[in-house]
């Protein structure tokens, strides 16, 4: 069997949600068949995957090639437990899997987010002050409903996403597949509820996750378009948001956009002393372990803390009794 035969059965038989299975049809098909699709499953050589790889050098971001790569590890491994082959040539000591290069984040500081909110319309601040002070995700903010905030208690129910699939606007769970309680600080409470006066929620219905399913979810948007829609995320980068990052000051880059403000959320709960458990949790990430990895630059220096707790566990009873 041909590695596109196998491939395209393995996508069909493969279990996604109809977001990462548009994304992974098209990292296969774009950066795996045109190497291996011709080639017989069994001839297949850790010889051919480092050849592959090393065309790739350049081609692709070293993140994108470490995704590509662990698509073509899993069929090939999926092909091991059908018996088409013995082995995983992926596996092989002589291959090296590509890894993504750590970026270290480089928080903002608060009056590059207050001109960037000023850079925006009237109606799509308050989208800053979710992500700024609650760590909402983009697609999350877009998704947001009248019902899933209580001004009262202080709290955001994050349980669903806009996300785009085929083209279309669709409804889906937030990332990791699941959802969340986040605190709602007093001052995001009082913007939100200007901006409810400001801007009627707006009731729509859209398809859940898959846009050919015939689900539909209805909520009451907190933010819309001008024609009372839901928001594509990719008009508002090009219209609304970029001309924002712009006008402050800040050069355009993939690390400027709305994810950004997730940075900065993180980085002050950490400057308060929040724990990495905690901020794992509020910003919904499925691995404290990798919350921990992203952001442990930014957690304050406690070198002379660590020595005044040492000198006094260290210290004579009298000594403690003097201090």
């Amino acid at each position: 069997m041909a590695f596109a035969e196998y491939a395209e059965t393995w996508l069909r038989a493969r279990s996604f949600d109809e977001s990462t299975r548009e994304s992974t049809e098209y990292r296969v098909r774009k950066h795996l068949l045109p190497f291996f699709g011709s080639r017989k499953l069994a001839e297949i050589k850790p010889g051919h995957i480092r050849e592959w790889d090393a065309n790739m050098v350049g081609k692709l971001a070293p993140a994108t090639r470490a995704v590509v790569f662990a698509h073509l590890r899993t069929i090939l491994g999926a092909a091991v437990d059908d018996e088409r082959i013995a082995k995983n040539p992926c596996s092989a000591k002589s291959v090296k899997p590509p890894r993504p290069v750590q970026r270290r984040v480089v928080p903002w500081r608060y009056d590059q987010v207050s001109a960037i909110r000023g850079g925006l319309a009237q109606r799509y601040r308050a989208m800053v002050d979710l992500g700024a002070g609650c760590g909402l995700r983009q697609g999350e903010i877009l998704g947001l409903g009248v019902d899933d905030i209580d001004l009262d208690a202080g709290w955001v129910h994050v349980s669903r996403q806009v996300k785009l699939v085929r083209s279309r606007l669709v409804f889906g769970l937030p990332k990791n597949d699941r959802d969340r309680r986040v605190p709602l600080p007093d001052s995001v409470a009082q913007v939100l509820r200007q901006h409810i006066k400001e801007c009627d929620p707006v009731t729509l219905t859209l398809p859940w996750e898959n846009p050919a399913d015939d689900e539909r979810i209805t909520v009451p948007l907190l933010f819309t378009t001008t024609r009372r829609g839901a928001i594509n995320r990719r008009t508002f980068d090009n219209k609304s948001w970029r001309p924002a990052v712009v006008a402050a000051g800040i050069t355009p880059t993939r690390a400027t956009g709305m994810h950004a403000l997730r940075h900065f959320y993180a980085s002050s709960l950490l400057d308060a002393g929040e724990s990495i458990k905690a901020l794992a949790s509020y910003l919904g990430h499925a691995d404290p372990g990798f919350t921990l990895r992203v952001y442990t630059h930014l957690m304050p220096a406690s070198e002379e803390r660590t020595r005044n707790m040492i000198d006094r566990l260290f210290s004579s009873p009298v000594d403690r009794e003097d201090k």
